[in-house]
């Protein structure tokens, strides 16, 4: 099992150079992968670009590029142009992120996902095997009809014989189409207790793949893990609460919050509608509370290094190929003093 890092979205309460530090902390302690994420503020090609011209050996991952922020030819361009950038490092990460962030945000529909992801993704790897793009879908039409489009086809290509799509996907549909179209599954909120019902949708999509396709050591199951390590385990959960709360509480509406559908999944209704509730109602700290303790230590790598190291192997034997860890601590040193904890427990 590789170790990644996810740095999350710009700053964070660190300055330029410390966020670096802290990256080639991970890179020296053999982190296989670091990550960066998007939403509304910082956006994650700049950071990867960034990243990428100041290490030399960790691949660079998008966690994730918003999907309704770019067209599909664009994500090609920008996962080409880091390949080179970094040597032949990309792992391109998509997702749809939400509603209110595509259409409010970027000005984009957030309607019929699963076909809009299946052409998404069927376009960038036309792109980057610098084929003409000439496709005839029910999303996307390119070139568009009756006008002066051209089918073009990338200038450059990849230092990588083919760059890994990897897909963060929540619901169990998506999750499906993620195991028969892409090379990688970025779940939020991951409980290794459940991977049962997980793997059984990603090998259900694999099947459709056709091609003998199926989900093993090749298929990267890459978690985005929160990471609290402290002796004291009520401080190490209290760490990880008000994030976990703004998901399941807050990001979304009341009728469609992806998170929140799913710690329902995990068996936890009740603390589901009561943590929504509060934080709608704008109490996050009495939401934040609300969270059971076991969903936080289902979802969550927390405790003394022992309960983590315990738990790492759960990960393990839950078949997870790269854990990803965010490190919840905004003091560089105290995140660099967790990357090497992490590299030595795993």
């Amino acid at each position: 099992m590789r170790l990644g890092l996810h740095v999350g979205y710009w700053g964070l309460g660190l300055s330029a150079e410390q966020q670096l530090d802290v990256v080639r902390e991970a890179e020296s302690a053999g982190f296989d992968s670091v990550w960066a994420a998007e939403a509304y503020g910082s956006d994650t090609a700049t950071v990867l670009a960034w990243l990428a011209a100041n290490t030399e050996r960790i691949r660079i991952g998008s966690a994730i590029f918003q999907m309704p922020a770019r067209t599909p030819a664009m994500t090609a361009m920008t996962a080409a142009t880091l390949d080179h950038i970094s040597g032949g490092r990309m792992i391109l990460g998509i997702g749809s992120s939400g509603p209110q962030v595509a259409e409010g945000w970027h000005g984009q529909p957030f309607a019929r996902q699963l076909r809009r992801t299946r052409e998404y993704v069927e376009i960038v790897r036309m792109a980057l095997a610098r084929e003409r793009l000439e496709y005839h879908g029910e999303i996307y039409t390119l070139p568009l009809p009756d006008g002066p489009g051209k089918a073009l086809k990338m200038t450059i290509g990849t230092v990588q014989d083919r760059i890994p799509i990897y897909i963060a996907a929540i619901g169990p549909k998506n999750t499906q189409l993620t195991g028969e179209i892409a090379d990688g599954w970025l779940p939020t909120f991951f409980s290794p207790e459940h991977v049962g019902e997980s793997r059984a949708l990603l090998e259900e999509g694999a099947a459709r793949a056709g091609g003998g396709k199926v989900i093993d050591g090749s298929f990267d199951i890459a978690p985005n893990v929160n990471v609290s390590m402290d002796e004291d385990i009520e401080r190490a959960r209290d760490a990880v609460r008000p994030l976990v709360a703004l998901y399941v509480g807050g990001m979304g509406s009341k009728d469609k919050n992806f998170y929140n559908a799913l710690v329902r999944r995990y068996g936890f209704e009740e603390a589901a509608d009561e943590v929504q509730d509060l934080y709608l109602a704008g109490k996050k700290d009495e939401a934040a509370a609300a969270l059971p303790d076991d969903l936080i230590d289902q979802t969550s790598l927390v405790g003394s290094k022992e309960r983590i190291a315990e738990r790492i192997e759960v990960y393990r034997e839950a078949g997870v190929g790269s854990l990803i860890c965010t490190p919840m601590a905004f003091d560089p040193d105290a995140r660099k003093r967790m990357i090497r904890d992490l590299a030595e427990l795993a």
